[in-house]
């Protein structure tokens, strides 16, 4: 079921009035049971390893919240930590890692025979196994009481929100919030339903009318080169922000509505004024389950300058295949890891070369380019995240800018009116949003451009609600795409 079909338009209204009007004790019930029907109108069996991931957790949770050691509780970490990396990669990276050893041993000119296991990968299971190894790490590690009410932790893992593309919660922020009772509070829901606007707005006028222009360019690239290119990789760089927070606005919208407040995911990412600021950004949830599960785990910047970029490498590594089984997503992950290393090792000459260029004394200038600077790597390394192919991806990035210096101004404006012919409503329409998108971010970058504005007055407020429902209803692309980081 997507946020953006009229199955949800139906579902999530039904189980907000249940919920607000049952007893407290038959709410939590309610939601589990809304949650696993939720999540299998994808594919019913997908409950079934969903329920097993849990029960497993649960036990091994239980069990270790009764020992007293590390040393006890250890075989039940394993148990679980088996358990959970070893279905995701079951369903999610044997076909890969068995695909590359064939195409080793192929040019190895050794035999070998890799039969592909045909099986379909569950939806969100990469986001619910890490919610689940987090909560069994955390309780192992004693910084969290194991949950001794099963269906209260089946919720945790499940809850509809969020169960398919994160905000990948922790234990300690959401197990106590589904131990209180929640009622009906009018600010809250309104609040909750303006934020849900908010990311369908961005996700059916800006992410799925750009998908529009973005896809056929990038599902051929060898067909362009140079400013279709350039275009189409601005535009996926506008559009999978859009898309995935768009995401993460439904599902902390959805979830504040009912009463439960989720971690924040997004913090005006592409404001950021380096690729280490833009990690503190982008998808928080998944970089805090990666600092706080794996770099720190590995020795985090503990252990000397050699071992801390080791660490910060491997962990982007992870994190590119994390996303898919593709070498596309493991070149992606390299990048940042790369870029990351490349920042820390290059801090003290980009600062003196600040200060002998003057720079340092313009601050805000200074800052003005980092963010320029840090853009452009960050949309470059796009390329990898959404090529179908290496190849693809090589392509796209090799001939950027090619053919520019024999582009007349004649060209650039059948190649742009190329655009306005083909698409525009999408051009039109997603460049307007995109500017109120760009304005929104900008407001919430800078509070003291904020607090000079002021707080609209309610005419103005409701005015412009409605304008965004409207702007949903008229230029919305509602075909039931689904979010892009639904495949992870």
């Amino acid at each position: 079921m997507l946020f953006n079909s009229l199955h949800f338009l139906v579902f999530f209204p039904v189980v907000v009035g249940l919920y607000f009007g049952l007893p407290a004790r038959w709410r939590g019930p309610l939601l589990l049971a809304a949650s696993y029907y939720f999540y299998m109108s994808w594919r019913p069996v997908y409950g079934l390893l969903l329920a097993a991931t849990t029960l497993l957790d649960y036990l091994s949770g239980v069990r270790m919240g009764r020992l007293a050691t590390k040393r006890q509780r250890r075989p039940w970490l394993y148990l679980s930590l088996a358990s959970n990396l070893g279905t995701l990669f079951i369903f999610k990276y044997f076909n890969f890692f068995w695909g590359a050893a064939g195409e080793l041993a192929t040019a190895l000119h050794l035999p070998f025979v890799a039969p592909a296991l045909a099986l379909a990968l569950p939806v969100g299971v990469s986001f619910y196994t890490f919610q689940s190894v987090g909560y069994v790490v955390d309780v192992y590690q004693g910084r969290l009481p194991a949950e001794r009410n099963l269906g209260r932790f089946a919720l945790f893992v499940a809850f509809f929100p969020q169960l398919v593309a994160g905000p990948i919660e922790r234990g300690s922020q959401m197990l106590p919030q589904f131990r209180r009772a929640h009622g009906f509070d009018y600010g809250r829901v309104a609040s909750g339903l303006r934020l849900m606007a908010w990311g369908m707005f961005k996700k059916v006028v800006i992410a799925d009318r750009l998908a529009q222009m973005v896809t056929p360019i990038f599902d051929h690239p060898r067909q362009y080169q140079g400013l279709p290119l350039l275009l189409a990789v601005a535009g996926f760089t506008i559009q999978i922000y859009a898309d995935f927070s768009g995401y993460t606005d439904l599902a902390r919208g959805a979830a504040r509505v009912l009463g439960y407040q989720m971690v924040l995911n997004f913090r005006q990412p592409y404001f950021a004024a380096s690729v280490g600021d833009f990690w503190r950004r982008w998808h928080l949830s998944l970089s805090g389950w990666f600092r706080d599960y794996v770099y720190i785990p590995l020795g985090g910047n503990r252990r000397g300058l050699v071992r801390r970029y080791t660490n910060l490498f491997a962990v982007f590594l992870l994190s590119g295949l994390w996303h898919g089984a593709s070498w596309t997503f493991v070149a992606w992950g390299a990048l940042h890891g790369l870029y990351l290393v490349m920042e820390g090792l290059t801090q003290p000459a980009r600062a003196a070369l600040a200060r002998g260029l003057g720079l340092a004394a313009r601050p805000r200038l200074l800052h003005g380019l980092g963010v320029a600077a840090t853009l452009a790597l960050v949309a470059y390394a796009w390329i990898f995240f959404r090529a179908n192919s290496l190849a693809d991806a090589w392509y796209v990035s090799t001939h950027l800018f090619r053919g520019w210096a024999q582009l007349t101004r004649h060209e650039a404006v059948l190649t742009i009116g190329h655009f306005l012919l083909n698409y525009p409503p999408e051009v039109a329409v997603t460049l307007a949003a995109g500017a109120l998108l760009l304005a929104v971010d900008l407001r919430l970058e800078l509070p003291a451009l904020a607090a000079r504005w002021g707080r609209p007055i309610p005419a103005v407020r409701w005015a412009g609600y409605a304008a965004l429902l409207l702007a949903i209803v008229l230029f919305g692309f509602f075909n039931s795409t689904q979010f892009i980081y639904f495949q992870f």
